[in-house]
């Protein structure tokens, strides 16, 4: 019962406070105010439609949930607000400083949205911290310090065993109370499956209970809003809540996956909410989208710490529309929420960044081949990835499996876990294992990576690093595990990504590449060492020649490339994440081959495929239309079909007005000027219609089912005296809908639905109307030119 309380009161809170999906205008106010003067000189009773921006009808111009909004009226809205309150501005000074205030309001958004994505991501790196180490342990200072904190300020911890402090217990150590053999092993096994399933079962749990679009990584669908689709609640306050909580949970369970995706709806779960406060934001869907690009930008700058990565990501990879000025303020934004992070410290080093590196050896020519090689291994595994993970959530959906998310999270995490909990590199988290695969090996390093053999001439060594050393048994052990954990790693996020929990693919991918590129550039290293001759004179005896540690960056950000198909902003987020501005052009070489080697297999990244998997009516801006259909080819009604539904401008009545539109599931309709003659006046929006309709009823005096509906000026003479009062709608009728002939080829009307934003235009031949295209109609198109189901795209 509270159950049911709790989430009636979720629908009605986002119902309100998530109407930036939902909330948008009516048509321009110099239409409305027409109709309205138009209605009182014709003697008749107007029926309250005026200016949407004075005196708004509540409910017209808003849109349903999984529709498109309307591009071209949304900016026509805000040019005539605009121009409104410009004029104001002019005759008093109240006026002026209210313009002034709207002009920075964008500004001061931009500001919140930084500070808050910045404060909560902060708390989720902190949590997921403690989180993460409580499956090994507890400090005994205090259950809320992680191992890091506290050994800190521990005064009886080594070098050797930097990690280790009395204050600090294993659960091993504290039921058993010793930390070697085989009890003290199984009690730390155990004891690490328990709190994996807990945090596991305690995320989809709260997922499935509360917040069903918590789960996943978001970007699929925030690139779908972006585009100007609606889904009503997927930015509300419940989801951000359950969205942090969980995300948390997932981490620190163990599963192959990561929070820097999901950081970005995150991100913009924070711009939808805090785009309340102002009223330009909040009764505009286009004005809206450009702060939630903005938003988009944030969540990568908060996630790695790279705030001009995170501006060319919204650009690249996110956004559909991305004016100059968004790229001001999402740079702002950016800025704000990396100041924000680095507040916080919440990686306690004082750096923003996620890896930082400092490799001392220069790249050299020669190494672009091997830096190719990982391109080549990350194009193929990206490929790979996104068929495997596709076929897999395709069946998922089509069976039982998908049924009982709960049971599938629970039986992932336990394969995790057992799997994971043997090797050291499975076993610490994702971020910790990229870190430690990036590591350069110093003088002083003990980890096992760094496990050579005694250097015998230390002349060629810089500052606190050593030259190129044979491997000794510690190395290759940790080579093996490696390569155990590369394929772990690689079929794991296959059947972790898409599931009821928030899960990212950055990190999971990173990880398979850095493994790939370490292992590559180990063997680089011993093949330097044992063959000096065999690299042109430039790697002499006892010098620091290859760079195991830049391998391992290569190889994540080849991986990563692969997956998502990013190039720019996935160059500048590798170089902002690891500070190594000098090692560009190995990022460059090996991104680019991985995208081309990826795209040789598929043009789409994972994301444009989960789009398609869940049928989102997304238009592609990356996908080329290369048919020579025209639009006579796509349109509605086709040859076999029954005539279009219009409306006539003044010869129908309410009643029959009404049977059309329930007798019929279209978004709008046509307005023509009789239906001999078809030559269209207009376009007008069903849900205009249906809430003007009975606002009339209820609020104009005389309404019936006989009177006249009236997208004119005047009254026509044919309507008798003595008939009731007719229904003025001009008010909500577009009288500039984008028209197409008959004759206009396809690829002509992709690229204006693209460039415009359009969700209908209409066909005409000759001036008469023949036929819609919609987005949805252009989609099934395409889905069957490339002998796809065109039966996949699902809404509207």
């Amino acid at each position: 019962m509270v159950l049911n309380f709790w989430r009636k009161q979720q629908d009605e809170e986002e119902l309100v406070e998530d109407g930036g999906l939902e909330e948008c205008s009516s048509s321009s106010s110099s239409t409305s105010a027409a109709a309205a003067t138009s209605s009182t000189m014709n003697g008749t009773i107007p029926t309250k439609l005026v200016d949407p921006v004075d005196d708004p009808l509540p409910g017209v111009g808003t849109y349903e949930d999984f529709n498109t909004i309307d591009w071209v009226r949304e900016k026509s809205k805000d040019r005539d607000r605009h121009r409104e309150i410009t004029n104001k501005s002019r005759h008093s000074t109240m006026a002026l400083l209210l313009s002034i205030s709207d002009a920075f309001s964008g500004w001061l958004l931009m500001l919140l949205v930084g500070l808050k994505t910045g404060a909560i991501a902060g708390g989720i790196d902190i949590a997921a911290h403690w989180l993460t180490d409580m499956k090994e342990g507890v400090c005994l200072n205090g259950f809320w310090f992680n191992h890091e904190h506290c050994c800190w300020t521990s005064n009886e911890t080594t070098f050797q065993e930097r990690d280790r402090c009395p204050q600090w217990k294993s659960w091993a150590e504290l039921v058993a109370g010793s930390s070697s053999g085989p009890f003290p092993y199984f009690i730390n096994y155990m004891m690490y499956m328990f709190w994996a399933l807990l945090f596991s079962f305690l995320a989809v749990s709260l997922v499935r209970a509360f917040a069903p679009y918590a789960c996943g990584s978001g970007i699929p669908e925030i690139k779908t809003i972006l585009s100007g689709f609606i889904i009503r609640g997927y930015l509300g306050k419940w989801t951000l809540i359950i969205k942090t909580i969980t995300l948390v949970l997932a981490v620190s369970s163990g599963l192959s996956l990561g929070k820097e995706g999901p950081l970005v709806h995150v991100a913009c779960c924070c711009a939808n909410i805090l785009c309340h406060l102002f009223p330009k934001y909040r009764k505009n869907e286009a004005k809206r989208r450009e702060v939630l690009s903005a938003a988009a930008a944030v969540g990568v700058s908060v996630a790695f710490g790279a705030p001009i990565g995170g501006v060319l990501f919204s650009l690249e990879e996110v956004s559909y529309y991305f004016p100059l000025k968004t790229l001001w303020r999402s740079f702002f934004a950016a800025l704000v929420a990396a100041f924000t992070l680095r507040s916080i410290n919440p990686f306690g080093n004082s750096r923003l960044v996620l890896f930082y590196v400092e490799f001392h050896a220069p790249w050299h020519l020669v190494e672009l081949a091997p830096f190719i090689l990982l391109g080549i291994f990350g194009g193929l595994w990206g490929a790979l990835f996104i068929k495997a993970n596709i076929a897999w959530c395709k069946r998922r959906k089509s069976t039982r499996l998908g049924h009982y998310p709960v049971i599938e999270v629970l039986v992932v995490t336990a394969i995790t876990g057992l799997l994971a909990f043997p090797n050291s590199y499975t076993r610490m988290s994702g971020a910790e294992l990229i870190s430690e695969l990036f590591n350069d090996c110093s003088l002083l390093d003990s980890s096992q990576l760094c496990g050579y053999k005694s250097p015998t001439n230390t002349s060629g060594s810089v500052g606190n690093s050593l030259g190129d050393r044979a491997a000794g048994q510690g190395l290759y052990t940790a080579l093996w595990q490696l390569a155990l954990a590369l394929l772990f790693k690689m079929l794991i996020t296959v059947i972790t990504f898409g599931m009821k929990v928030p899960s990212g693919l950055f990190i999971p991918s990173m990880a398979v590449g850095a493994i790939a590129g370490r292992l590559l550039g180990v063997g680089m290293e011993q093949l330097a060492y044992y063959n000096h001759d065999w690299f042109n004179g430039w790697c002499s005896p006892g010098a620091d020649c290859i760079t195991p540690g830049l391998y391992a960056m290569v190889g994540a950000a080849a991986c990563l490339g692969g997956v998502t198909r990013m190039t720019v902003s996935l160059v500048v987020i590798m170089f902002e994440l690891t500070g190594g501005l000098e090692y560009i052009v190995p990022l460059m070489a090996a991104t680019m081959t991985s995208k081309w080697v990826a795209d040789a297999f598929g043009k789409e990244g994972i994301y444009e495929a989960h789009i398609r998997l869940n049928g989102y009516p997304f238009l592609e801006p990356k996908e080329e239309f290369d048919h020579s259909s025209l639009a006579v080819d796509v349109m509605r009604p086709r040859r076999s079909d029954p005539a279009l539904a219009v409306l006539t401008q003044e010869s129908m009545t309410v009643e029959e007005v009404e049977t059309l539109v329930e007798s019929t599931h279209y978004s709008g309709f046509p307005v023509v000027v009789s239906q001999e003659s078809q030559r269209l006046v207009g376009f007008v929006l069903r849900r205009d219609l249906l809430i003007s309709i009975d606002n009339a009823r209820k609020r104009q005096e005389g309404v019936v089912g006989a009177s006249h509906v009236l997208f004119t000026d005047h009254t026509p003479a044919a309507v008798a005296p003595e008939a009731p009062p007719p229904l003025r709608l001009r008010g909500i009728l577009d009288l500039s809908p984008f028209t197409v002939t008959d004759h206009t080829p396809m690829d002509i009307t992709v690229d204006i639905f693209r460039k415009l934003g359009l969700r209908q235009c209409l066909v005409t031949h000759n001036g008469r109307l023949l036929g819609i295209i919609t987005k949805k109609d252009i989609l099934k198109h395409m889905a069957q030119m490339s002998n796809r189901d065109p039966e996949s795209i699902l809404f509207n």
